[in-house]
């Protein structure tokens, strides 16, 4: 089994470096890497230039943002079995491919999700919020529920019937790509309890309050687009539904 790793970037030299030896260094060799770079103006490429023959593929092009670059990079994938990597985020453990790589191969099953860390920006293992998942339950989407996006894998056979994501939808893209696979079509999914992914604080729909706003307009479009009952109301649920996630120590 194959399993495609996709990261986009765009002028993120700072951290480039450990997301990629974060993929290189993982135990499971079976993987076609993916770079979708938007056309940085500093040393990205040079780092990306660094590791070209270990990379399956790379661009540098002008693109409409992360999500039109991640499709992109589904369009080039050849992989059973399609992953993201954020450019600034690095895979917790060195097998955490080879944990999904048998779980997909034991379990008959569409789709893959495990969890997440927030972590500070200089300290990966410094936790600012733990996103622990549960078991699926579809119905936990009428609540606001959804699993960690970069801790979500899918079959890419799966893109030719359902999709890709949908770029309209800005800051709620992944979120409702998520709700089409799962909820509104019920795909098959499987919850992986370990730690996929250290995450670093940020993201398109958490910078500051107004982002925060926005963001919930774009989850309300995607949750009246996929189906999910009293999209209004759930999509005030929806962030207030991960505040026990702020991790105390």
């Amino acid at each position: 089994m194959k399993i495609t790793i996709i990261t986009v970037t765009y002028n993120c030299e700072k951290y480039l470096e450990q997301c990629i030896q974060s993929v290189l260094n993982q135990s499971y060799k079976n993987v076609e890497y993916i770079i979708v770079d938007g056309g940085s103006n500093e040393h990205t490429i040079n780092i990306i230039k660094k590791y070209e023959n270990r990379i399956s593929k790379w661009i540098s092009e002008p693109d409409n943002g992360m999500f039109d670059a991640l499709n992109k990079g589904m369009k080039m994938a050849k992989g059973d079995v399609v992953g993201v990597l954020h450019s600034d985020d690095v895979f917790a453990s060195d097998d955490v491919l080879e944990t999904i790589a048998n779980t997909f191969q034991t379990k008959n099953v569409d789709t893959l999700y495990g969890d997440l860390n927030y972590v500070y920006e200089d300290d990966i293992f410094k936790i600012f919020r733990k996103w622990e998942s549960k078991p699926f339950d579809r119905n936990l989407f009428k609540t606001g529920w959804m699993p960690a996006h970069p801790a979500f894998y899918f079959k890419r056979t799966l893109l030719e019937k359902y999709g890709d994501y949908k770029i309209e939808f800005y800051s709620a893209s992944d979120y409702e790509f998520m709700a089409r696979y799962l909820y509104k079509h019920n795909l098959s999914t499987i919850y992986l309890p370990k730690l996929i992914i250290r995450m670093r604080k940020g993201g398109l729909s958490n910078n500051n309050f107004l982002k925060r706003i926005e963001a919930n307009r774009n989850d309300y479009k995607a949750m009246k687009a996929n189906g999910i009952p009293f999209p209004l109301f759930v999509s005030i649920l929806k962030p207030l539904s991960k505040l026990h996630q702020y991790y105390k120590k």
